[in-house]
């Protein structure tokens, strides 16, 4: 169950940071967490691809030879 919070700022805790506004990143390092952040993601759903069933294969239309040469990619390659 998810529980949705108001983004107001609860009176029994402190101020975050980012809402007192002293935190920012710099652009070379919010930069590299993005290439991170894609690569992580990319490298997730090749093993995603390569783990689903043949009918699963079939159904989408790619063969098990189109998901190993995917998967077979470095993570940095799209």
């Amino acid at each position: 169950m998810h529980t949705i919070v108001s983004r107001e700022r609860l009176p029994d805790r402190p101020a975050a940071p980012a809402e007192r506004g002293s935190a920012t990143v710099r652009p070379g390092i919010a930069s590299l967490l993005r290439y991170i952040l894609t690569w992580a993601e990319r490298a997730r759903q090749r093993r995603a691809l390569q783990a689903l069933d043949e009918w699963v294969l079939k159904d989408i239309g790619l063969s098990r030879a189109d998901v190993m040469r995917e998967y077979e990619k470095s993570f940095w390659q799209e």
